[in-house]
């Protein structure tokens, strides 16, 4: 406990101008991590250019705690791709390997079906209620590459939300005593 009494002694003999300059800092330090994100968005074409596996549904390919990078692009579907999808009503994509993709000639409609390589069924009772086959607009993006195992702070900040409040309370300390 004498580590924090001693940053809240530090903060309590900072100037103002000291204060506002770490607080300002904090900011810029915010701001960057979303413009970098926002940027991913543009580049890859994807909602979500980076997410993390959470299950073990697309064991031995991918491991829970990895971590994806998605594109979208243009091109059709294919099968054998692994995809990462959102169920309309779940707030959580999926991550799954395209096993059956249905082109119709006439309408250009596409339906695309999918299964995690680990599960014996395909994903329809993953899928809205009633809906057999998910649409083009569902998907985020293609898997274009993985760390594994990188993703295993994401999972427990959300599995433990007591060490993510410690982390944060904690950095933000770190930022607003530097000296520097």
């Amino acid at each position: 406990m004498g580590w924090i009494a001693e940053n809240v002694e530090s903060i309590k003999s900072m100037k103002i101008r000291d204060t506002l300059s770490q607080l300002i800092t904090l900011g810029m330090i915010v701001s960057m991590a979303l413009i970098i994100w926002k940027a991913l968005m543009c580049l890859t074409g994807s909602e979500s250019p980076v997410v993390v596996v959470l299950s073990g549904s697309m064991e031995p390919a991918f491991k829970r705690g990895d971590i994806l990078f998605l594109h979208m692009s243009e091109a059709p579907f294919r099968a054998g791709e692994i995809v990462v999808y959102n169920v309309e009503g779940e707030p959580i994509p999926i991550v799954h390997r395209v096993v059956e993709v249905h082109e119709q000639e006439n309408t250009g409609k596409v339906d695309i079906l999918t299964k995690g390589d680990a599960n014996h069924a395909d994903d329809r009772g993953l899928y809205a209620y009633g809906q057999y086959w998910l649409k083009p607009q569902q998907i985020m993006g293609r898997a274009v590459g993985f760390v594994p195992y990188a993703g295993w702070v994401t999972i427990v900040m959300t599995e433990k939300p007591i060490i993510k409040y410690m982390l944060i309370g904690a950095l933000g300390l770190l930022v607003i005593t530097s000296k520097d």
